[in-house]
């Protein structure tokens, strides 16, 4: 009776503070790593390099920051976040201050490739959305997921035109040293996010499992390794568009000016995307969601890429492409938490994402790499095409149910 009490008393009570705190982080680290692509052609031009030196850069920080997820994300689980967000801010701030200074290709991969990467790893989606996680009822948990994956949309929303009026009021090298102190409000705003895998208002029962075996547990998971596969694709496609959308459409003759406005549109309609997202993922299957997702992108693009392109075009690309940008997280990090539980999502959810960083990777990379090769972006923007349907086809069968283990006991 007492348990029945107790839960009903957390399923009430909403943490309003961990939320926005966890919010303002998402939309402050995810922000100036979305906007990266304005600062591409600026650089180039001053420094001379070519667009894969940029594109390898932006690769290696993506890379990066998927690699460190599932690390920083076990740390978080076993230390607590608010750590992990502290070290965010100063690894994003120093790579960010690194990447202005940078006089060299090796100081612009350190800087804007690794530090930049681990920045975003520890205050990434996953450490946020653990956290809320912790402290959220499962049946609200996919809907808190859609509002902190809004929050970081909202940061590229806004991100977009402040980047490019900052480029051009002050140049690209010294508005990356004031985004840089920026990241240092970081681990101010992650104070309320303090506590560990073990703490939080929301706890559960718990199959008593170490580390070791929640990873062997995880790569034996059919599923689990079919969700993962298929966030690879995403991955490769936003990171390509992030990167190289504003040099592609100065390629195809569309004033510079509506680069900023296509971005900005992803970033504002990724808002609605991403809440919608976690509103359909808390009441229709996950699994299913997740391959029309993927199969919509890959429609979006083939229309875009096949009828004429024009400023018009580009927005309603943009504004498409918005509402189907994150929407993929809510219900990825959804299956996570509803296949293996809380206790290790934050690692969990970080192995999962590496394969989205490891997508974001040969995204980025190939986009610069092939059109120094070809003079165009089009191989990349076609491959996207086919992996989005691959990813369909592989998140259909994936079963939106715990794992089956021996037994449970209650957490003390």
């Amino acid at each position: 009776m007492a348990g029945s009490v107790s839960q009903r008393s957390a399923s009430a009570s909403f943490p309003w503070l961990i939320v926005i705190c966890g919010c303002l982080i998402a939309a402050l680290t995810f922000g100036p790593r979305s906007a990266m692509g304005f600062f591409q052609l600026p650089m180039l031009a001053e420094k001379g390099w070519d667009r894969t030196t940029f594109g390898l850069a932006m690769a290696i920080q993506n890379l990066l920051w998927g690699f460190g997820q599932p690390i920083f994300g076990a740390i978080a689980d076993r230390f607590g976040t608010w750590r992990v967000l502290a070290m965010s801010g100063g690894l994003y701030a120093l790579g960010l201050l690194l990447m202005a200074s940078a006089d060299s290709p090796t100081m612009l991969y350190i800087g804007g490739g690794v530090l930049v990467g681990l920045g975003v790893a520890a205050g990434s989606f996953g450490i946020v959305l653990s956290a809320f996680a912790r402290n959220v009822p499962a049946e609200r948990r996919s809907m808190v997921f859609g509002i902190g994956t809004a929050a970081g949309s909202a940061g590229m929303f806004l991100f977009a035109p402040i980047s490019q009026g900052m480029i051009d009021a002050f140049g690209w090298s010294d508005t990356l040293v004031y985004m840089g102190i920026a990241m240092l409000l970081v681990p101010l705003l992650a104070i309320p996010l303090t506590g560990n895998s073990a703490s939080g208002s929301v706890r559960q029962a718990e199959f008593e499992q170490s580390f070791g075996a929640a990873l062997r547990e995880a790569f034996a998971h059919r599923g689990f390794l079919l969700l993962t596969s298929g966030f690879f694709v995403c991955g490769f496609q936003v990171a390509f568009i992030t990167a190289h959308f504003p040099a592609y459409l100065g390629d195809i003759g569309i004033d510079a000016s509506y680069a900023v406005i296509a971005l900005a549109l992803i970033g504002f309609f990724n808002v609605i995307g991403s809440l919608a997202s976690g509103v359909i993922g808390q009441r229709y299957p996950k699994p299913a969601f997740l391959a029309l997702i993927y199969l919509a992108r890959s429609v979006l693009v083939t229309a875009f890429l096949l009828i004429p392109q024009t400023p018009t075009t580009v927005i309603v690309f943009a504004i498409i492409m918005g509402l189907l940008w994150l929407s993929t997280v809510p219900p990825t990090n959804g299956l996570v938490a509803v296949m293996f539980g809380t206790r290790y999502l934050g690692m969990l959810g970080g192995i999962v994402f590496f394969s989205h960083q490891i997508g974001s990777f040969l995204g980025v990379w190939l986009g610069g790499y092939l059109y120094d090769q070809f003079g165009s972006y089009d191989p990349v923007w076609w491959l996207g095409v086919a992996l989005g349907i691959f990813a369909a086809v592989v998140h259909w069968p994936i079963q939106e149910k715990p794992v089956e283990r021996p037994a449970l006991a209650p957490a003390e």
